[in-house]
């Protein structure tokens, strides 16, 4: 078997970050020898992560055992996901902000045997559905808990409490389209309709406005697919909450370059 080099596109503080709950996480639990110690153990949970590399390259290249590989890497983002931010915590950081961007975006899988919750008639792929709330510049600030890729995008702002977590904080939010019907704080551009077939000169204009700000939005479910294991998720979609958590603990540690919590920008 060939094997080679290659690289983590993430600082060294996210690594000693991820090594650092691990090893407290060992200690607590009291465990003895392992295959990998915890920095080594945080490298191919990042490899995992960021890269995308399945268990079979990765047990290769750490020479582990393939169930040793995925128990590792589970156990890293369940480390993580446990230390990311509710959507309580992160309005701490939101009604702060001149104004946020609310976007949905659908996280490829594997076809399941239940599929029919997980196909996306808008996308026309199986999937999950994740809800990314954005600052004005355009960073990732949240990220939901993924719901099946069928749930439509309001529906699933509406069940996860976004959309009256942003009217109480009187956060001014852009979203598209599809959260047409929000209301509170949340501003939609105009839709045409049967009985207003065409759009007056005025709600063009609020609606070109409207999609200049959440232009920048794409940019936050950009950050969010920078981590490979996204471009499709190959494990059960149930799984698929804890990955995204762990990744947005993840991306705020990468982005402070360490700062503690009250320090951090969106």
């Amino acid at each position: 078997m060939l094997s080679y080099p290659a690289t983590v596109a993430l600082s060294s503080r996210t690594l000693n970050h991820l090594a650092e709950r691990i090893r407290g996480h060992r200690k607590q639990r009291r465990s003895r020898w392992r295959r990998l110690d915890p920095g080594r153990q945080a490298l191919l949970a990042l490899a995992h992560l960021r890269n995308g590399d399945t268990y079979t390259r990765l047990a290769a290249g750490f020479e582990i055992g393939v169930a040793t590989a995925w128990r590792y890497v589970q156990e890293a983002i369940a480390l993580l996901s446990a230390a990311a931010d509710d959507l309580d915590t992160a309005m701490r950081r939101i009604r702060l902000l001149a104004y946020a961007i609310l976007d949905g975006t659908l996280i490829p899988i594997d076809r399941v045997a239940d599929q029919r919750p997980y196909y996306s008639g808008k996308h026309k792929r199986h999937g999950v559905n994740v809800q990314v709330i954005a600052d004005a510049a355009g960073r990732l600030v949240w990220a939901s808990p993924a719901l099946p890729g069928s749930v439509h995008d309001l529906s699933a702002a509406r069940s996860h409490g976004i959309i009256d977590a942003l009217t109480s904080a009187d956060v001014m939010t852009f979203a598209d389209k599809g959260y047409q019907g929000a209301r509170g704080s949340v501003r939609t551009p105009f839709k045409r309709r049967r009985f207003r077939p065409k759009l007056s000169r005025r709600q063009k204009v609020v609606n070109r406005a409207n999609a200049k700000i959440r232009a920048r939005g794409e940019r936050a479910i950009a950050t969010l697919k920078t981590w490979k294991i996204l471009v499709k998720l190959r494990c059960c979609p149930r799984r698929a909450t804890a990955i995204v958590q762990a990744i947005l603990a993840l991306h705020h540690v990468e982005a402070n370059r360490g700062l503690p919590p009250e320090m951090w920008t969106p």
